[in-house]
């Protein structure tokens, strides 16, 4: 038999290879997610607006659990969080890793089991420890000195409470210098090289109400190969010997965090999960084996590569201006709803949605509308050129921080998200309003 190869049908797929699996372009320029017409979310929820895949989300949770089967999966809520996320991953069967009150406080009030929480951060407020104690937290990560006399004292005497230690493993790995925290210079965890974690350990020991459970670490975010894992937990393990021969102590846990690449355009690189799983597995085995310890339990935190492949972005043009040397075409959103461009320099793949050009691509710049000359979207991506106030654009690859890195800036409200499955939508979390904003300013 013979296969035809249409080089049309063919780029399209290529196209929405970063989008979510239920995307389906019936007709050219009429995309749908979960078997909705974009076009019609934005006529529904208006612009801007995160759609977010539920099935997505769901098909994640699952694999990570499928590769994974002997480690405990927590889904990392700085990535993006709200009631629905919480009950997803809750049924999904994954724990959570929580940053602040305010994420722990959402999570238990939703009804996710406490004892299934860790919560970390370089300097965590005393509102943080106190809610964590409050609602019974599985494990507290340790990240200074500092924290373990204060959360000693708030435990009290006859407290107890599970502690990991976040540990800097000295290796290098991320997709931009300010997203790589696995290395001394920077601000989260005790360093192995100049003693502070084995020193955090012992003041740890000598806290009887605090009882160490394991070692954790977090090289970083967007790493897309495996090597830098197996790195971690070679170095991991020869502290956890080091402890062994110290002290005689078996830490059952070990915590190698996230930081799992995704791909936000086509082409580029994901971290695969399976290799991940097994790679990982291989070695902790073998190290563990040479040092003479038993296998702890492997914790993971991923975050973006649940929810950064179920979410797109809607925004409709608002300006076309044009110049000797540039395009830019400016939408009703910006750095507000998404300032990873500005902060990292992140490249989105933005397209038409809604209407169905046959101009020839012509390369633009998409900008926010926010008063900032670094609000930019999407730098030279090649867009169809009769492009035009009104069109509708959607971004793909839009689930992480977004609305959980958004901002008030210019008092423009922050978006709504809309979860589809199935043909059908639902609000999630509405758009922030001028009222919710007056609200808070309470006069003169």
């Amino acid at each position: 038999m013979t296969t035809v190869h249409d080089p049309a049908v063919a780029a399209v797929a290529d196209e929405l290879a970063v989008w979510p699996a239920s995307t389906t372009e019936p007709r050219a320029g009429e995309v749908a997610v979960g078997g909705v017409p974009l076009a019609d979310l934005a006529d529904r929820f208006g612009t801007p607006v995160y759609i977010l895949d539920e099935a997505e989300v769901r098909e994640r949770c699952r694999t990570y659990v499928q590769a994974f089967p002997d480690a405990e999966v927590l889904y990392a809520a700085k990535a993006f969080l709200c009631r629905a996320m919480v009950h997803w991953v809750q049924e999904e069967g994954l724990g959570l890793d929580v940053c602040s009150a305010g994420e722990l406080e959402l999570a238990v009030a939703t009804g996710f089991p406490p004892e299934h929480i860790v919560l970390h951060g370089n300097a965590k407020s005393p509102q943080d420890m106190e809610a964590a104690l409050r609602l019974g937290v599985g494990r507290i990560v340790i990240d200074s000195p500092s924290e373990i006399a204060r959360l000693a004292a708030a435990v009290g005497p006859d407290g107890h409470q599970k502690v990991m230690v976040r540990v800097v493993p000295g290796i290098s790995a991320g997709g931009h210098d300010k997203i790589r925290t696995g290395t001394d210079d920077q601000k989260f965890g005790l360093t192995v090289a100049d003693g502070y974690a084995q020193h955090a350990i012992d003041l740890i020991r000598a806290q009887p109400q605090l009882e160490l459970t394991g070692l954790h670490c977090h090289l970083g975010s967007q790493i897309t190969g495996v090597e830098p894992y197996l790195a971690a937990v070679r170095r991991m393990v020869d502290l956890m010997a080091g402890l062994h021969q110290r002290y005689g102590l078996e830490l059952p846990e070990l915590d190698l965090g996230g930081g799992h690449g995704i791909a936000y355009r086509a082409g580029e690189p994901a971290l695969d999960i399976t290799a991940l799983a097994r790679e990982v597995r291989t070695e902790l085995i073998e190290a563990c084996a040479l040092a003479g310890l038993r296998v702890p339990r492997l914790m993971i935190e991923p975050g973006r590569a649940i929810a950064g492949p179920a979410g797109v972005a809607l925004y409709h043009v608002l300006a076309v201006k044009r110049t000797v040397r540039h395009t830019f075409v400016a939408v009703d959103g910006g750095m507000s709803d998404n300032p990873r461009p500005a902060l990292y320099g992140v490249r989105y793949a933005p397209r038409l949605v809604g209407r169905h050009s046959t101009a020839e691509p012509a390369e633009v710049t998409v900008v926010g509308r926010h008063c900032e000359a670094g609000d930019v979207l999407a730098s030279d991506v090649r867009l169809p050129s009769d492009v035009r106030p009104g069109d509708l654009f959607a971004v793909p690859v839009a689930g992480a921080y977004h609305l959980s890195m958004a901002s008030g800036y210019n008092l423009v409200g922050r978006p709504p998200v809309a979860a589809v499955r199935s043909g059908h939508a639902r609000l999630l979390v509405r758009r922030e309003s001028l009222a919710d904003l007056s609200a808070r300013d309470v006069g003169l």
